[in-house]
């Protein structure tokens, strides 16, 4: 993939639309439960059909989504990360969201990843405001949301698969 295709760049990272053709990588990442456990279980190869599906139909009808995440000297798919148009507590706004393989955590990939998204929300998407949603258990996500500058703004209940599930809502304003 040549550099024009990339919606983002960072010193190590390559952000790109994510294609049926990154099935297999992405099956391999989200098929961890450990890798999901914001989920709670580990996705099918159905599962991550479906979730390529829907970034596709985001892509279409809000030109965002979850984004592949690749390293630039291998081309290798580690993970993804986007922006996603969703509804918290009553009031659309945009959230940012990533998923890396555990066996590339703790490498700074999150906040790098994070930071040329907010900057693509700001600038070239013109937002006023980027969120994060977190499980409260979920310490490393809650690390990188203040390592960017978000601040805790309320909670929200996600009901997924019929659990309720308590998330913090992080907020970070373009004025920062």
């Amino acid at each position: 993939m040549n550099a024009q295709e990339y919606i983002q760049e960072t010193k190590r990272l390559a952000i790109r639309k994510l294609t049926h053709n990154d099935l297999e990588a992405l099956f391999a990442i989200m098929s961890k439960p450990e890798v999901m456990y914001a989920w709670e279980h580990g996705f099918s190869e159905e599962d991550v059909r479906t979730w390529i599906d829907r970034q596709l139909v985001r892509y279409t009808n809000d030109g965002i989504g979850y984004f592949a995440v690749v390293l630039k000297e291998s081309g290798q798919l580690i993970g993804q990360a986007g922006l996603m148009e969703t509804t918290m507590n009553g009031k659309g706004v945009v959230e940012l969201g990533y998923i890396f393989d555990d066996s590339y955590w703790h490498n700074g990939y999150a906040t790098e990843v994070a930071e040329s998204l907010i900057a693509y929300a700001f600038e070239k998407l013109e937002l006023p405001a980027v969120y994060c949603s977190i499980r409260p258990e979920n310490k490393a996500s809650i690390r990188v949301a203040e390592r960017l500058g978000m601040k805790p703004c309320g909670s929200h209940i996600v009901v997924y698969r019929g659990k309720e599930m308590p998330h913090n809502i992080y907020r970070l304003g373009k004025s920062r």
